[in-house]
This record gives structure tokens, sequence and C-alpha cells, in this order.
């Protein structure tokens, strides 16, 4: 073994050129994983957060992309009312809280931030599974004298306020000032990325009449019962708007009814896609890997030709040379392996960082990662192994 780490160490670049590949691939899989391992855990928190029996209803015709919907226009056709009649005339409906949000800018004595400001109702705490941190929620009265109160979600809370209290403060909301009554408890991400913390919540006839000069909504969040009929509430609501929007039967629906599975399977086809290129780019990197090895592990039997000679004279059998150059090139894939183990955790980090994505490292992966390499080593190794064991001890002698 010790021969065989100075032949490799004999000729440093050309190993590390052969070691490049191995650590590449398997850094590109690893970061793959890790970044699909903590997507995943997100995925699973987002689902518990958000809960699986709610329905959510836009208007206009709404298309799924990378786990989040999108209109092409703003939409009109929605009204609280729409949200009354499915929560009303619907058995499976425990309840139906209208929204209506708006990108605006919020300050608070010189600080300033843009923030989604979402103008809904007492029960949307229930309907999302909000909690309050400090102070309280959206009430019924508030929402009845169209009063100027706000929520604030936690990462407002920090940009504007920092350190300190931001209950009792009054902020301003585009050229409308708002009382904070209340501080949300820290939510994280929704299944599309978006950081639910990263809103302000007032009264929906504030908003309407005060604020947006509305008297449409842009979304109605629609609590089911039960998670196993939500396909059927899904269809009762679509039927009962269409009655309630006279709809034609020729006529496409003017609004949109989504489910959670339809979001996330959306999400994981994206992240799907996304995963089997970079691991084709790694599975690539590794075949250049093997192929590194076969040459390097090739230049490596011919330069040491009398030493495989000299072996083979002192008694050592084919058996013997042939395990000796197979652990060679093995030894040479499991460092490349531990290299790209840490590249590609490290490149996870620094992807997450930098994007706001999870990563959550996977031991299995990463002895997976280990393993796989020492066969490429083995499989790209048994060639010059063979070559090496079947030299004639004399001819190996005079370094032919």
């Amino acid at each position: 073994m010790k021969a065989g780490w100075r032949a490799l160490g004999a000729n440093r670049m050309r190993t590390l050129l052969a070691m490049l590949g191995i650590t590449i691939g398997i850094g590109a899989v690893m970061a793959v994983v890790s970044i699909g391992e903590g997507t995943q855990q997100e995925i699973e928190r987002a689902i518990e957060a958000f809960g699986t029996n709610l329905l959510v209803i836009t208007p206009g015709e709404t298309s799924i992309s990378a786990g989040r919907s999108q209109r092409a226009t703003t939409v009109t056709t929605l009204t609280a009312e729409d949200g009354e009649a499915v929560a009303e005339e619907l058995r499976e409906v425990e309840l139906a809280v209208p929204a209506a949000t708006k990108k605006m800018e919020v300050s608070w004595e010189g600080t300033t931030a843009e923030t989604t400001v979402v103008a809904t109702t007492p029960e949307f705490q229930e309907a999302r599974n909000f909690r309050v941190e400090r102070g309280q929620f959206i009430t019924e009265h508030a929402e009845r004298i169209r009063a100027r109160e706000v929520v604030l979600g936690r990462t407002v809370a920090d940009v504007l306020f920092g350190s300190d209290d931001p209950m009792g403060a009054r902020i301003r909301i585009g050229r409308s000032t708002f009382e904070v009554v209340g501080v949300m408890e820290r939510k994280g991400l929704d299944l599309s990325g978006q950081d639910q913390d990263d809103q302000v919540l007032i009264p929906l006839s504030t908003g309407q009449r005060r604020l947006f000069n509305i008297a449409h909504v842009t979304t109605i969040y629609a609590k089911i019962r039960s998670g196993e009929s939500i396909e059927g509430a899904q269809e009762e609501i679509a039927a009962l708007l269409r009655e309630k929007h006279r709809l034609r039967e020729e006529a496409t629906d003017d609004f949109t009814v989504l489910n959670q599975s339809e979001i996330i399977a959306a999400q994981q086809q994206i992240s799907g896609s996304f995963t089997l290129l970079l691991t084709s780019v790694g599975g690539i990197s590794l075949l250049v890997g093997g192929v590194g090895i076969l040459a390097v592990m090739l230049m490596s039997v011919r330069e040491r030709i009398r030493e495989v000679g000299l072996r083979r004279a002192v008694g050592a059998t084919r058996r013997d040379i042939l395990v000796q150059f197979l652990t060679e090139a093995a030894v040479l894939s499991v460092a490349g392996s531990i290299a790209g183990v840490a590249l590609g955790v490290a490149g996870a980090a620094v992807t997450a960082r930098l994007t706001e994505w999870s990563m959550a490292f996977s031991v299995p992966a990463a002895l997976g990662a280990v393993v796989v390499s020492i066969a490429i080593g083995i499989v790209f190794g048994i060639y010059p192994a063979r070559q090496a064991a079947l030299q004639n001890p004399v001819e190996a002698l005079r370094g032919r």
C-alpha cells in the first residue's frame, strides 16, 4: 500500500485530476440530496402548518408553477359574499375566509419595508393555523367598525422595530396610519417558498373601503371538515360558484379552486426535474472520474513494472498483485468521494444561504456515495490491475 501511495504521489497533478471527476460527481449528487432532503422537510412542515384540509379559491384562471399559483392578470370575479355562500350552503365546508391582498410600503419612524398587506376576517387565524405571539388578532368589532388596526408578521416586526416593542405603535401603511394590536408567531415558508411572516393583517372591511378601494377579494380559504372529502368539496364549491356567477354551461370557470395536493405535485415535479438534471451531471462526472482512475492506474502499472516483477520474483501471487492495484484504485476513489461529500455539503449550505432554500445532511447518502465511489474505483481499476497481475516476472524485471 505504501508503494502504491508513493506511486500515486509521484505525480500529484495526475492523481488530483483523476480524483477531480469523482469529487465533482459525488459533490453534485450530495448537493442535490442535501437540498432535496431539506426541501422535503420544509414541504412536510408547510403541509402541517397550512393544513391538508384547506382549499384555496382564487379569481380567474390560475396556473401552478414551481408550487405557487399564478394569475396572468388582476381579476375581480370573487367577492366576500361568495365565501359566505360556500360556508353556509355546503355541509363539508367548516368555514370560508375571504382575503384581499396587496403589496404596499409600511413604515415606522423612518424605517420602511415593502410587504404584503392582507385584509381578512377573524376566522383567518383558524383557517390558516396562525397563532398570535403578543396582543390579539383581528376582532369582529374591528371588522365591523373598519378599525385601523394591524397585526404584524414576525419578519415585518423585526424589520421595522428590531428589539423595540411594537405593541401600541402607530405605523403607516401607504398613506394611512394603523395601530399595532398584535404580533404573530413565526410561521416560516409556505409550500411555494413565500415567507408567511412577511405580511401584515388588517380587517377586511378596512382594507376594502379605507385602503384598497375595492369590492372584490383575491382569495377565499375554505376549510373542509374532513381531509378525506376534500376532492368532493372541491367539486361542490366549483358547482356552487358557477351557479352564483351565473355562468353558462359552455363558459369556462371565472375562478380556480386549488387543493394542497395539486400545489405539492407541481412543486415535486419541478424539484424532481431539477434533481434529475443535477444527478445526471453528477453521473457523467463520476464516469469521467472512473476513466481518469483507469488512465492513472494504467500509467502507474507501466511505471512500476519492475516493482511488479520483483514482487512476483519473491513470491507474490497474481492475486496479490491484483488486490494491490485494486486497493489503490479504491483508495483513490474513496479520497475523491470524501472530498466530494465535503464539497457537496458545503455547496448545498452556501446555496441554501443565498437562496433561502433548506438543506439537510443525509448520513445514508454520504455512506452511499463512498460505497459507489469504491465500486467505481474497483470497476475501472480491474483492467489495469489485471494487466499488472498477468505480467511475466522475468520480462517485468527487465522493464518490458
